[in-house]
């Protein structure tokens, strides 16, 4: 039996046994009716020995016990309708895999890397070079008048922040010791531009910071002449309504300054406590005092709430109402794990995964504790392009 139903000939494939392995093979792929029918062939021709050979080796096929479907298919001979009692061969009862119950091919697991990750639908493309602009604005001195300390520690803070994201391939602009008009005319600025061949925004602030009164995003910054500007302000120069060049692309939000002026002791756990050493020091704080506005206070300006804020991401280095460590040799504890993050997980996790490694590795230190967070309004996962 060389050639069968214009099947390719068989005594390529070895021994009569994987002959026959391979015609059974050669069958399924014809329907689910194809082999029972051969077999009634077979008999029917006086072959009922090849006939039995096959069923023989089709109980020798390794295909998983589980996913064989033992009931049994039922074959009428001849066109005639049999009697349900009629025995074989007349009536054909063999075991046969459903074609819905095959065992499938697994899709294959994303490789490790980020690029993998991006071909999934709810991932942000970032395919422009550079990825976008990165502004950071950096208040280390401010006015006498203001009753703000010097920010020892911040200069660290943005060499490394504008080392690395000039390696997540963005184009980073700094400006330094800015009144708040002058910031606002910074972020006004970057938001005047033409965004449509980029795919991101990233504003990081570095300052002194305080409680204000808020819509939807807590807490404000100081320009150094002592104003503060709500973050909700800055947060929304960049939404959709206001910056159309971005719509629909993340605008992600830094911000290393206290939320408040409450110091967290922390509360008791069963496991070890940090060794980090307590505060003190050269450790500082960003905080500043809540303002409650009065007739000899300018009120912030009032903010319209967001219809729908999407595509924005506000990382906070703590909690609200809480002080923002930072020591004047080593910079602030945010940015310190942020930049580390950064540098180890970049090139494989996204965005919201590493600021939960920043989250943690901070709260973790000192005896007086931080806890950064963020709020959270992409719609996508957010990777870096790492160079």
């Amino acid at each position: 039996m060389h050639v069968v139903w214009g099947f390719s000939p068989l005594q390529s494939a070895g021994s009569r046994g994987e002959q026959a392995r391979q015609l059974v093979i050669d069958l399924e792929t014809r329907g689910k009716q194809a082999f029972p029918i051969f077999l009634s062939i077979l008999r029917d021709t006086g072959q009922g020995h090849l006939a039995d050979m096959l069923i023989e080796e089709c109980r020798c096929l390794p295909v998983p016990p589980q996913l064989v479907d033992l009931r049994p298919v039922e074959l009428e001979l001849h066109g005639e309708k049999q009697n349900k009692n009629v025995n074989l061969p007349e009536r054909l009862s063999i075991p046969v895999q459903a074609e819905s119950e095959r065992p499938q091919k697994p899709p294959t697991p994303a490789q490790g890397s980020a690029v993998d990750k991006r071909t999934c639908d709810l991932v942000y493309e970032l395919k422009a070079d550079p990825c976008g602009h990165c502004l950071i604005l950096n208040n280390v001195n401010f006015s006498r008048d203001s009753d703000l300390s010097t920010r020892d520690g911040s200069d660290v803070d943005c060499e490394k922040l504008e080392k690395r994201f000039k390696a997540l391939r963005f184009d980073v602009l700094t400006r330094r010791d800015l009144k708040a008009q002058e910031m606002v005319s910074e972020l006004r600025k970057l938001a005047r531009r033409d965004h449509s061949t980029l795919d991101c925004c990233i504003v990081v602030i570095l300052s002194h910071g305080c409680q204000t009164s808020h819509i939807q995003f807590p807490g404000g910054i100081y320009g150094t002449d002592g104003k503060p500007i709500p973050i909700e302000k800055i947060v929304n120069y960049f939404n959709g309504s206001n910056c159309q060049s971005l719509r629909g692309k993340p605008k992600l939000f830094f911000i290393q300054a206290c939320g408040g002026e409450q110091k967290d002791r922390g509360f008791v756990v069963d496991c070890d406590s940090p060794s980090d050493k307590a505060p003190g020091g050269s450790l500082e704080s960003d905080a500043s005092p809540f303002q409650t506005p009065s007739a000899n206070v300018d009120e912030p300006d009032a903010i319209a709430s967001l219809p729908t804020p999407s595509d924005i991401l506000v990382s906070y280095s703590t909690f609200p109402g809480f002080v923002s460590w930072r020591e004047a040799s080593s910079g602030s504890w945010y940015v310190e794990m942020l930049d580390s993050v950064l540098e180890q997980y970049a090139h494989s996790e996204d965005l919201l995964n590493m600021l939960l490694r920043v989250a943690n590795a901070v709260s973790a230190k000192g005896r007086y504790k931080q806890m950064p967070g963020c709020f959270n309004f992409l719609r996508k996962k957010f990777f870096f392009t790492c160079k």
